[in-house]
């Protein structure tokens, strides 16, 4: 099986080179395709332009049988030469992860962040490249924004070391009608005003600490701009519990004062300080809450599986199907 994956996994990287011919423009991260010499550069004004005309309708059409459409694969293989350097998630990596939060909580996982322009806001400012990459990915490849947006969350959080497998489904309804992203929290936000505000959109304070450990890969811009650029953590490269001890320690490069509040706060402290002692304990909240966020205002009906195509998917559908194999086997052995 071994072997086989990984011819496999040879022919597919092959295909998708030849299919796309992709590079990677760093500075800006925007993924250019074989188009006219006129138009190869895209702004994202004239990206959303191309994109108005796919709504509304599902994001993402359903592939025949109800597996994951090919070009998904394509497109992490696409997304993997931005996500990762020198054995560490980057800078495009973590605005990814952030923008997924940023399209979902004021409303609903609907691509509006994109398509609504709402990353033109100053709320969201740090995320105008990653909003232009993925706008571009998005009309190229005839998928939807809003379950682009959220693969390339789960993308990221995979490509960082120590990341877990986040599930992830494609099919949710596109929209270009802006959401209240007032509601966004600030980095200044009081612990309790952030345990009812994240109440208030079904998520517990068990999930609310899992959930701002992806700032274990932040780095903060706006809300000290002296010191843009700062990291939350030692290692912003990785997926790791530093966040939370150096956060607790007040031995972080930078530490918002929300994440302060919440390591204090008495509804959130206990599952904070688990955290900070435990990478499984972590990853195992992470997981859900995560997933619970990418599903907000989503209806799951029809909704197809595509966790398959995240890098490390296919070895995990395997080996459940593997077990689940050998589960029947012995089912049927009688000693």
């Amino acid at each position: 099986m071994y072997i086989r994956n990984v011819v496999l996994a040879g022919l597919a990287a092959a295909s998708t080179v030849q299919a796309f011919n992709e590079t990677v423009e760093h500075d800006g991260w925007i993924v250019e395709y074989p188009v006219p010499v006129a138009q190869k550069k895209r702004t994202l004004s004239g990206i959303l332009g191309v994109l108005e005309g796919l709504l509304p309708k599902p994001s993402s059409p359903p592939a025949q049988g109800g597996t994951c459409p090919p070009i998904w694969t394509q497109i992490s293989a696409t997304l993997t030469q931005q996500f990762s350097a020198n054995g560490q998630c980057t800078d495009a990596a973590r605005a990814a992860i952030r923008a997924a939060f940023h399209d979902c909580f004021p409303g609903a996982c609907d691509g509006s962040l994109i398509l609504a322009n709402e990353c033109a806001q100053p709320v969201n400012a740090a995320m105008t490249r990653i909003c232009s990459n993925l706008a571009n990915v998005a009309s190229q490849t005839k998928v939807g924004v809003a379950d682009l947006i959220q693969f390339a969350a789960a993308h990221a959080i995979k490509t960082c070391p120590g990341g877990p497998i986040v599930p992830v489904k494609v099919g949710r309804k596109d929209s270009s009608v802006a959401n209240d992203i007032a509601i966004l929290p600030s980095g200044f936000a009081r612990g309790d005003d952030l345990v009812r505000l994240f109440g208030s959109k079904g998520f517990s304070p068990v999930d609310l600490s899992a959930l701002i450990g992806a700032h274990s890969t932040a780095k903060q811009q706006g809300t000290d701009p002296a010191r843009a650029g700062a990291a939350l953590d030692t290692t912003p490269g990785a997926w790791d519990v530093k966040y939370y001890s150096e956060t607790l320690a007040g031995t972080a490069p930078f530490t918002l004062q929300s994440d302060k509040n919440i390591a204090r706060n008495p509804a959130t402290a206990q599952s904070f300080q688990q955290f900070a002692r435990s990478q499984g304990a972590w990853n195992a909240a992470f997981v859900p809450a995560m997933v619970k966020m990418s599903m907000m205002g989503v209806n799951p009906a029809g909704l197809i599986d595509c966790t398959s195509a995240l890098p490390g998917g296919n070895r995990k559908r395997e080996e459940e199907e593997e077990e689940e194999e050998e589960r029947t086997i012995f089912g049927r052995l009688r000693f």
